[in-house]
């Protein structure tokens, strides 16, 4: 009996969890820098009641800076160069929003953060189409084969021809499209959009920036005395035309092949007016997944049926002047996450409590009781945590899989002008890079003395300096080096100070210990390893 009412106990407790987990729904917000993913962000938060008026990176006229930008620098240029974690809850749903830095120049902190999203909202200007930067996050999304839902915005201002715009993205992206709704005119001409699953025109008001929705009605196509009264003849023409084209040229709504990544649903609006953006929520809500199960070394992890578990995607340091410390972010993988209970850091071995467990909306942070899968928690780091550790509970024993490291492609010698604030300047780079933002070198068989830094995009040079001056009163000179190839040294038995290699060769080690080498021509590596027998390069960096 009492067995029965063990089992009975447990049942209800996995239900519970289950029904959390089930509420969940985490996903990244990926655009080309100016298509509005930002301001997308925003009014998701004004719809779920987490903010009240949406700020504005662009105005300066205004004190108001976007939610998600926390750091002085995105304030001060009005672009996103950090993720940032954002939660709120709507319509019976708790909501993780992951938004991305949108610049090519930090894709790598843009990739780390889709390893902990279950989907992705692909943000598109209307007038611009596919864009550089869209087309490499997309190969990201593809890579971790997660669902894409694609929101065309700016439909308030000039735009390409919808159908080109569709074409653009199967071609360019190569993945199908199925249009949810679709728009009627653009710029002044905009009048709303077609709802192809309720046959219906939602129609266009304009709003003031910051607020919610304005006032829209909901014309059926079968009221088409109302509908000339409001889109006029020559538009209701055009809309049947295209209403017909598409029923028989576009591929139809799959949501399996929608969760397998294979087709994405097409949304139009306008994020600055907040038009279509709460249709699209809704839409989204339905469509997305809840937590996924997660890949390990063990076999797939089920985010209801597993205790707790998590891995860290991202490591900030100094979020703000308040708090002088180091976060490290992770994602919920499965079961439930309690204050204070005992978890086990695989990679350090080690049995802890994790302190002071935070919900982090942006730079503000506040303290948790209990998370579930598919939440993103910030737990303090004394500095024991690396990006891709896996946590879990003291009796398991499983790594979840890696986060591949991004080669830097661009190199800058690094000294500062103070001697006297050498320990401020090597506590300050060390931290920096073990965020992940940049990646340090030293001259083999020196010290820190010699300090070399790699990034992926030069911005990530600005952001350094910036940071180091800010964050940890140090001044810095960069001294760009020609170097552009990176080759981490994965031979055992090769005896670094034998190498034979080029003239424009350079030997590094990095944070851990590990040998590399810097190459500025691309044939200089095939040259070095053709005079060396047994050496075996790589493109990638040690776990």
């Amino acid at each position: 009996m009492i067995f029965a009412r063990h089992d009975i106990l447990e049942e209800i407790i996995v239900s519970k969890y289950a029904e959390e987990i089930n509420k969940r729904r985490t996903f990244a917000i990926i655009s080309h820098p100016d298509a509005g993913k930002t301001t997308l962000t925003e009014k998701f938060l004004l719809y779920g009641g987490a903010i009240n008026l949406a700020g504005s990176v662009k105005g300066k006229a205004t004190a108001r800076h976007a939610v998600s930008d926390w750091m002085e620098i995105e304030k001060e240029r009005g672009i996103s160069v950090t993720s940032s974690v954002l939660q709120f809850q709507y319509d019976g749903y708790c909501i993780n929003i992951l938004d991305t830095p949108g610049h090519q120049d930090f894709s790598e902190d843009t990739y780390r953060t889709l390893m902990a999203a279950d989907s992705a909202v692909m943000v598109i200007d209307a007038s611009k189409g596919v864009e550089a930067q869209t087309r490499k996050l997309f190969k990201v999304c593809v890579m971790r084969k997660i669902p894409i839902f694609t929101f065309i915005n700016k439909m308030d201002r000039d735009a390409n021809d919808t159908f080109e715009l569709l074409d653009e993205i199967e071609k360019e992206l190569g993945i199908a499209t199925c249009p949810m709704n679709w728009p009627i005119g653009c710029g002044k001409n905009f009048k709303g959009v077609y709802d192809r699953k309720e046959n219906c025109v939602i129609t266009y008001s304009d709003t003031e920036k910051g607020t919610k929705e304005g006032e829209t009605q909901k014309i059926h196509l079968d009221e088409e005395e109302k509908l000339l009264q409001y889109i006029g003849e020559e538009q209701k023409q055009t809309l049947t035309d295209e209403i017909e084209l598409l029923d028989g040229a576009s591929a139809e709504f799959d949501l399996d092949k929608v969760q397998k990544g294979d087709l994405t649903p097409v949304f139009f609006g306008s994020a600055l007016t907040n038009f279509g953006v709460e249709i699209f929520l809704k839409y989204f809500l339905e469509m997305t997944t809840t937590p996924l199960p997660r890949k390990s070394d063990i076999g797939m992890i089920d985010p209801v049926e597993n205790d707790f578990s998590a891995f860290v995607f991202k490591i900030q340091a100094n979020m703000n002047k308040a708090h002088r410390d180091r976060i490290a972010f992770m994602r919920i993988c499965s079961g439930k996450f309690e204050a204070n209970m005992e978890v086990k850091h695989v990679q350090g071995n080690k049995v802890m409590r994790l302190s002071q467990p935070q919900q982090i909306m942006a730079s503000e942070r506040k303290i948790l009781d209990e998370a579930y899968a598919g939440d993103i928690i910030g737990v303090f780091d004394p500095g024991i945590f690396s990006i891709g550790d896996t946590l879990c509970m003291p009796k398991s024993q499983f790594k979840y899989e890696g986060i591949p490291t991004f080669a830097p492609e661009h190199f800058a010698r690094v000294r500062q002008l103070d001697t006297m604030k050498r320990k401020q300047f090597v506590k300050g780079i060390t931290q920096i890079a073990q965020e992940g933002a940049i990646q340090i070198f030293q001259e083999y068989n020196t010290g820190m003395e010699e300090i070399i830094v790699g990034v992926v995009g030069v911005l990530q040079f600005d952001v350094l300096k910036y940071r180091l001056e800010n964050e940890y009163n140090v001044e810095i000179k960069l001294e760009n080096l020609p170097y552009e190839h990176i080759r981490w040294i994965t031979s055992k038995e090769i005896d670094l100070d034998h190498i034979n290699g080029t003239s424009d060769m350079k030997k590094v080690k990095d944070l851990k210990g590990n040998p590399l080498l810097l190459f500025v021509n691309a044939w200089s590596v095939g040259m070095t390893l053709e005079r060396n027998k047994g050496l075996e390069l790589s493109e990638f960096g040690k776990e």
